[in-house]
């Protein structure tokens, strides 16, 4: 059980759900506003946190799951007074990302997800698909509410002084890295090959002999292939802007001639239009990287690196002139971001080995050699990364470690601020809880601050579950 609810957490973080739909019965032990909490969900979040730990729980961590769950209901529900909007496109992106990280567990294994999960991967998307609309609902109004916070320099003094100098936390060494990330292009022959299949395809769909939805499955390398290509409804701005104008301008039922974006070259079909919101399906074909066209980016990289070395330009100048936009240290000079903490620093452990060996021995701004690497969808990237900073062992300092105790301050405030705002909000929100939680230290602040207290009501209503 504990291995079904973590796969079932890379769906949904908030864990609101397992895979297995339930078939029993259920009860409304909360409400905040317009928004119920089921006993099933607190039980599932329950045997989450046992699974991750070798000890009994007490019986008060589920006050606390109570707690964060009421935050998270809120929050929903501010969402949807202050008409904050999750559109369709982003939680099928979501989604699919998730269930492609799944399946890459499984070794790409459509069966064995089928297997594990009881039921199709078309299936298990409609059953988190509003779970997930849900919970991008409730970070969008977390960030909303905290996005005005800043600290100062005095602040961020006065967070270190506070702290007990035993108390200071001890950083191992650490290094900051840059990367120059450029990505090979498919060359001219290759690309018409992949133009010349895609009409050829149309050809075959617009008289029959394959449906769309077919070809989208046979062929598409996307992961909206599982679902014959659908990529849901969704608002304009959502889409590259070739890939975008070609799809507004069909009629409902019409198929695009070749259209070629960024990810490469798709086949478009209009589904349906509501107002300002589309639904299409398409086709993604994507030239294939071939040992010549790698070889000759690694040359032009080559050729930067050796540029940079000779004082030409600097390696910031690089990264924006010739640098692959699409990756997150475009935007950040070029730092690499650790994902684990956060920040631009990386202990060795966090490193990307290929990385590690190759800043190994390098002085302090040396470059490494051109290196290939995987992107985010699969895609061959070259990159050539530099070593900005490198520390060694030591407690914290402002000098040395001023960027994170920022980022420690800034959080203390946000999560203050935060609070202060469920006070407020709690004050003129309905709450409700069932009476057999009303003794926990956390919700007792809950409904001492809430408008409203009713006993009865919806709580402990039966309701069967799907």
């Amino acid at each position: 059980m504990s291995k079904l609810i973590s796969l079932t957490c890379l769906l949904l973080l908030s864990c609101g759900a397992y895979a297995q739909q339930r078939a029993v019965i259920d009860e409304v032990i909360a409400r905040v506003g317009s928004e119920y909490i089921l006993l099933s969900e607190l039980e599932e979040r329950y045997a989450l946190e046992q699974s991750q730990t070798n000890d009994t729980l007490p019986p008060e961590i589920r006050c606390a799951i109570l707690d964060q769950s009421l935050v998270g209901k809120l929050l929903f529900n501010q969402s949807k007074l202050d008409s904050i909007e999750v559109n369709d496109g982003e939680v099928e992106q979501q989604l699919n990302a998730r269930i492609d990280r799944i399946l890459s567990y499984m070794g790409g294994d459509v069966n064995q997800f089928e297997d594990y999960y009881g039921q199709s991967i078309t299936a298990t998307k409609e059953q988190f698909r509003e779970d997930l609309r849900e919970q991008l609902a409730v970070d969008r109004m977390r960030g909303s509410v905290v996005q005005e916070v800043k600290v100062t320099p005095a602040e961020v003094k006065a967070f270190f002084a506070q702290i007990p100098y035993d108390s200071l936390p001890y950083f191992n060494s650490e290094v900051e890295v840059g990367e120059l990330v450029i990505k090979p292009q498919a060359n001219d022959s290759t690309k018409q090959a992949v133009i010349d299949q895609l009409t050829a395809l149309r050809q075959q769909i617009m008289v029959d002999s394959i449906t769309f939805e077919d070809a989208a499955r046979q062929n598409s390398s996307d992961g909206s292939a599982r679902g014959g290509g659908d990529l849901g409804w969704t608002k304009r701005g959502k889409f590259v802007a070739e890939f975008e104008a070609a799809a507004y301008n069909l009629d409902p039922g019409e198929i695009s001639q070749v259209v070629e974006t960024e990810f490469g070259y798709h086949l478009i079909r209009l589904d349906g239009r509501r107002g300002n919101s589309i639904r299409v399906s398409h086709i993604l074909l994507q030239p294939e990287i071939t040992e010549s066209d790698l070889e000759k980016s690694r040359r032009y990289l080559d050729s930067i690196a050796t540029l940079i070395k000779v004082d030409t330009f600097t390696f910031s100048y690089a990264v924006k002139r010739f640098g692959y936009d699409k990756v997150q240290s475009y935007n950040n000079d070029g730092r690499m971001s650790n994902p684990a903490s956060g920040n631009t620093f990386f202990e060795i452990g966090d490193l990307d080995p290929d990385v590690y060996f190759a800043i190994d021995e390098l002085e302090i701004d040396s470059l490494s050699e051109v290196m290939e690497f995987r992107g985010p969808t699969g895609d061959p990237l070259l990159r050539i990364v530099q070593l900005r900073s490198r520390t060694s062992p030591h407690r914290a300092t402002l000098s040395q470690d001023y960027a994170k105790i920022q980022d420690a301050t800034k959080n203390a405030k946000q999560q203050e601020y935060l609070s202060d705002w469920i006070e407020r909000r709690v004050g003129s929100t309905f709450v409700e809880v069932d009476p057999r939680y009303q003794a926990c230290p956390q919700i007792k602040i809950w409904l001492e601050d809430s408008r409203k207290i009713t006993v009865g009501g919806d709580s402990g209503r039966i309701i069967t579950g799907k």
